[in-house]
């Protein structure tokens, strides 16, 4: 089981993933594109990325925006590593990597 972050540990990570906020225990940042079929088609790349990883995000698509909560089940719904690495990957998604 991955380990909890601590309070300290979760604020250092998100000096290195812009936007992102620690939000209800969770890793959290709303993404905003120019139509829907862009929102989608970074849903699909997130997606083959925690498939990958074995880490499914919690979302939410409305038209244009996507929500992303990020927390590891496996550590009693706190955020670790796993997070963090995912908040990574779909970050390099957003930028087109």
């Amino acid at each position: 089981m991955p380990k909890p972050f601590s309070p300290d540990e979760v604020a250092v990570a998100l000096t290195a993933l812009p936007g992102w906020q620690f939000e209800q225990g969770a890793l959290a940042k709303e993404f905003k594109f120019g139509s829907f079929r862009e929102a989608m088609a970074f849903m699909v790349r997130v997606g083959f990325e925690a498939e990958a990883a074995d880490h499914h995000p919690e979302w939410t698509n409305v038209y244009n925006r996507v929500a992303i909560r990020l927390n590891t089940h496996s550590a009693g719904g706190k955020v670790t590593g796993k997070d963090v690495e995912l908040a990574g990957k779909i970050e390099r998604v957003a930028k087109g990597g």
